[in-house]
């Protein structure tokens, strides 16, 4: 592997955990969405509509 730092921020560690972190927030969406039988659009009308 390459050890020169990058100077955009791609980098193995980092993209390691931007990956867990979409897929946690993705299976968090799914699983509230089939809660409250309304999808992220429908959640965030109801939200902002208090």
């Amino acid at each position: 592997m390459n050890n020169q730092p990058s100077f955009t921020g791609f980098n193995p560690f980092a993209e390691t955990w931007n990956g867990r972190l979409a897929m946690l927030g993705f299976t968090l969406a799914i699983i509230t969405e089939a809660l409250t039988g309304k999808g992220i659009i429908g959640q965030l009308i109801a939200w902002f509509s208090l």
